[in-house]
């Protein structure tokens, strides 16, 4: 019985397998939670976005400790860091593939300072961790691989333009002889995203010599007017001005210099830039543009000085009861003129500021003028310029109201200016169109154009509906009456 026992117990203790312990240190799961614990200190320890690491340590480890050993192993094996990417871009799955036998290497002895761990040993312990540990923690040692291909220099010029059109962050650097770099502006081009053709020409124009990017952008129309576009919106004129005189576009580089008056705020010094503009080659019609935009500025200059001079003595009533509200300098032609026909409507033609004398010099129309002169005199509340304004004299000496706006338009103009009804029906009478003229004879209740347009059209239905619209016992109901009772008296 006793020699029965001594086998039993020599079997036990002889066998591979060992009884499980309490205070066994060198058992497989005292070692997985001492690596766990390992790796989770780590986190706060390895950077694992950086590739080129320093040597020491910003927390002021010495040389040799733990963190220090780990970047230096990490940085030195690149097959072994290639291993451990591809397990982990595996997921889970892969990694409780691997056969999860104890390594002889503890973490806790490099704590000790006993020795130094390998990349290949780093990812034992990694691959000895549950699902749970591998999901938690290895992905944060290092980016997957494939986040790296985002900064790689082997993409094609097709596919750096398919990754630009997709947001993804590329280099054009690695693109350095002048053939790659024209391939890559053609297949941005082909693309047909304006970002992408101009993120292109931007670098483009940074690393070719003027000449050869101007004579390649020439057979390249798509490209050219991106860039045209571009430089105009940033303001990089002299290159602009550059580019368009390779391209021999002479009409172009003139306007290209005609639009820096606008940057010029010094009205005499913009007056003298326009001077100069007269002589650039422009088109004939340019030219007289040009030519107008200068004499405009003097007139203004001139009008403005006068003006100033007489609002600041006080000696001009007009000038007292409506203080103008800004300066005449640099206005359009228009406004101009609206001024000089609220201001100076009954100065001589010789003067500068006289309405008739612009409209001579810039040869304004006459629907223009009558349209602009109508809008300043019905504000001033001047019927009589208006009526003026509006009648016209033939060759035997008849006079008659003539619009070359057309009498609707009179109108509405006189009627935004508070104009007294009598004016109005005066002019709504004189729309020829009945159904337009009834239209704003009962919008602005011109009662005396609505009923003698109902009497001239013999309509006794419209007439009795409308003396509904007015009030009782008024004169205008008084003239439908009548009218009402002359119709019925002639049809008997």
């Amino acid at each position: 019985m006793s020699r029965v026992r001594a086998d039993e117990e020599e079997y036990w203790h002889s066998s591979k397998f060992r009884a499980f312990t309490f205070d066994d240190e060198d058992d497989e799961l005292s070692q997985l939670k001492e690596s766990k614990r390992a790796v989770n200190s780590l986190r706060d320890i390895v950077d694992d976005d950086d590739d080129d690491l320093e040597r020491v340590s910003w927390s002021g480890e010495p040389v040799g400790s733990i963190s220090w050993s780990i970047k230096e192993t990490a940085s030195g094996s690149t097959s072994s860091l290639d291993g451990r990417d591809s397990s982990l871009q595996k997921g889970s799955s892969s990694c409780a593939a691997l056969p999860k036998q104890a390594s002889s290497y503890s973490l806790s002895s490099l704590f000790k300072g006993e020795g130094f761990l390998c990349a290949t040993q780093l990812c034992l312990s990694l691959s000895a961790l549950t699902d749970t540990g591998v999901k938690n923690y290895a992905p944060e040692l290092r980016r997957p691989k494939a986040e790296y291909k985002d900064y790689s220099s082997d993409w094609s010029p097709k596919d750096t333009v398919r990754r630009m059109q997709r947001g993804k962050v590329c280099s054009l650097e690695r693109f350095r002889s002048l053939q790659d770099k024209l391939v890559l502006l053609d297949e941005a081009v082909a693309g047909h995203d304006g970002n992408v053709i101009t993120a292109v020409l931007i670098f483009l124009k940074r690393t070719l010599r003027r000449e050869i990017l101007f004579r390649e952008l020439e057979v390249r129309q798509v490209a050219l007017c991106h860039l045209i576009h571009f430089l105009r919106e940033t303001g990089e004129q002299k290159f602009l001005l550059d580019l368009l005189r390779f391209l021999d576009r002479t009409e172009e580089v003139a306007l290209s210099q005609y639009r820096e008056h606008l940057n010029i705020q010094d009205v005499e010094k913009r007056r003298e830039f326009l001077k100069g503009c007269i002589g650039l080659p422009f088109s004939a019609e340019d030219t007289s543009h040009i030519q107008d935009h200068y004499t405009l500025l003097e007139r203004q200059i001139i009008i403005e000085a006068n003006d100033r001079h007489l609002e600041t003595a006080g000696q001009s009533e007009l000038f007292r009861k409506y203080p103008r509200k800004a300066s005449i300098l640099n206005m359009p032609l228009v406004t101009t003129l609206f001024y000089s026909c609220f201001y100076h409507y009954t100065e001589a033609e010789g003067m500068f500021s006289s309405p008739t004398n612009l409209k001579k010099t810039f040869k304004i129309p006459d629907k223009q003028y009558v349209l602009t002169a109508l809008a300043a005199r019905a504000k001033l509340r001047a019927w009589g310029d208006v009526d003026a304004l509006l009648t016209t004299k033939n060759w035997l000496g008849y006079t008659k109201k003539k619009a070359p706006i057309g009498f609707h338009r009179v109108v509405e103009i006189l009627q935004r200016n508070n104009a007294p009804v009598q004016v109005l029906q005066e002019y709504v009478r004189l729309v020829e169109d009945v159904e337009t003229r009834l239209n704003l004879a009962t919008k602005y209740k011109c009662h005396d154009v609505v009923i003698e347009t109902y009497r001239d059209l013999k309509d006794r239905i419209q007439l009795t509906a409308y003396k509904c619209k007015v009030e009782r016992g008024s004169a205008d109901e008084e003239k439908i009456n009548s009218i009402l009772n002359n119709m019925v008296r002639n049809a008997y």
